[in-house]
């Protein structure tokens, strides 16, 4: 899933910041770009699974445009930061599911042009989704 990223940009005596608005506890920081991209993935697994042992749910990627209206991450930027969940979803199961064909070419199609790893991760991730703003 693609995750937003709140990027609060360093200088020669600040280190850069990011925070994942979605997850919580996941903050970070370093001394380039690079460095703090490279900890806020590690951290986010972290809080990930530190969320999953203690019972919660994974929470849904949020919208940066409402993100980008709390007042706390005025004047930072923002990305977005791909992480894989299926880890923290349990054990895996194989499941027969029929689809038209014409929807199973559009979801190949999609997975092929935005990089997502596979139709399941695709099929997982409109699932979550679905569910989570079920519960709303």
């Amino acid at each position: 899933m693609q995750y937003p990223i709140a990027i609060e940009w360093g200088d020669d005596q600040h280190a850069t910041g990011i925070v994942f608005p979605d997850i919580p506890g996941a903050v970070t920081a370093g001394d380039s770009v690079e460095q703090a991209y490279e900890l806020a993935v590690e951290v986010a697994h972290i809080q990930l699974e530190e969320m999953v042992s203690a019972g919660q749910s994974i929470p849904m990627p949020g919208n940066i445009e409402q993100h980008r209206k709390n007042p706390e991450f005025e004047g930072w930027g923002w990305g977005l930061v791909e992480i894989d969940v299926t880890p923290y979803l349990g054990k895996t199961e194989k499941v027969n599911v029929t689809l038209p064909g014409s929807l199973v070419r559009r979801i190949d199609d999609y997975v092929t042009l935005h990089g997502v790893k596979s139709r399941s991760a695709f099929l997982t991730t409109a699932a979550l989704h679905e569910l989570d703003n079920r519960a709303r």
